[in-house]
């Protein structure tokens, strides 16, 4: 019988076994992740760039992710799910900030959040612990900084470094169940998670981390152009565009002349 994961659950893999993460955004791509083996979705704000045609995550709304997690928790996921915060609400006052997390998990169905940031954010983490709300850090590349930092990779210097770590223990001091490690130095990557008490998630960050998390439509080549740390294990974009060709040609050939 498998049985339902938790955040305790989650957090007691570290040290036994790779923690297995994915995002999913629907019913369907819900099921695929977890009867695949995924101990935890995540209902990312990648959706905005990944199946809704934005450029980026910022334009990502709470309404939005409200809508996206309900639809992965009516798949009822033996997997953990968790939510991510979209932009700068996480720097909004607590109220607002607690107000988003609570229709994320009461509205959206929710079994924890995710939130970017670092240092600055771990009295707010602190807080929503307190409330009975599982937290997910992530620190690294934030790509709801986008604008601000843009796209690079995360501790190739001395004070880059030390930032990323301070970030990690304080998130992880305020009570974070685990933290997602994003395009990290794969030695830094590697020396946070022996050093972290909780669970380390790398995507992009090499194979030190405790668990790995990838975009699912990467995963299964649905995307056109994946990041380079990933290697699709099937090809799913260039089958179905097959698979619609060959049912337009039977389609046509069958019609009336």
């Amino acid at each position: 019988m498998v049985v339902k994961a938790t955040t305790r659950s989650i957090r007691l893999l570290k040290g036994i076994r790779p923690i297995l993460c994915l995002t999913a955004y629907d019913a369907i791509t819900a099921r695929i992740a977890d009867q695949g083996g995924a101990d935890l979705i995540l209902v990312g704000d990648s959706v905005g760039n990944t199946v809704l045609g934005m450029e980026n995550t910022v334009g990502v709304t709470l309404e939005m992710m409200i809508h996206h997690t309900a639809a992965v928790a009516r798949a009822k996921p033996n997997a953990l799910i968790i939510a991510d915060l979209p932009f700068a609400l996480a720097h909004d006052s607590f109220p607002n900030l607690l107000k988003a997390c609570r229709a994320l998990m009461q509205k959206g169905g929710a079994q924890g959040v995710k939130i970017e940031g670092g240092a600055s954010l771990a009295t707010s983490v602190l807080k929503l612990v307190d409330a009975g709300i599982p937290v997910m850090g992530h620190i690294g590349l934030m790509p709801q900084r986008v604008h601000s930092t843009g796209y690079r990779r995360r501790g190739l210097d001395a004070e880059d470094k030390k930032e990323i770590l301070i970030d990690a223990q304080s998130i992880a001091a305020a009570g974070a169940f685990s933290i997602v490690v994003e395009c990290v130095d794969e030695k830094l990557a590697r020396d946070l998670s022996s050093q972290l008490s909780v669970p380390t998630i790398g995507i992009g960050s090499g194979k030190g981390c405790d668990g790995q998390i990838l975009v699912l439509h990467d995963l299964l080549g649905l995307t056109p152009n994946p990041p380079p740390f990933v290697k699709p294990e099937a090809h799913l974009l260039n089958d179905a565009v097959a698979a619609v060709k060959r049912w337009a040609n039977k389609t046509r050939r069958g019609g009336k002349k």
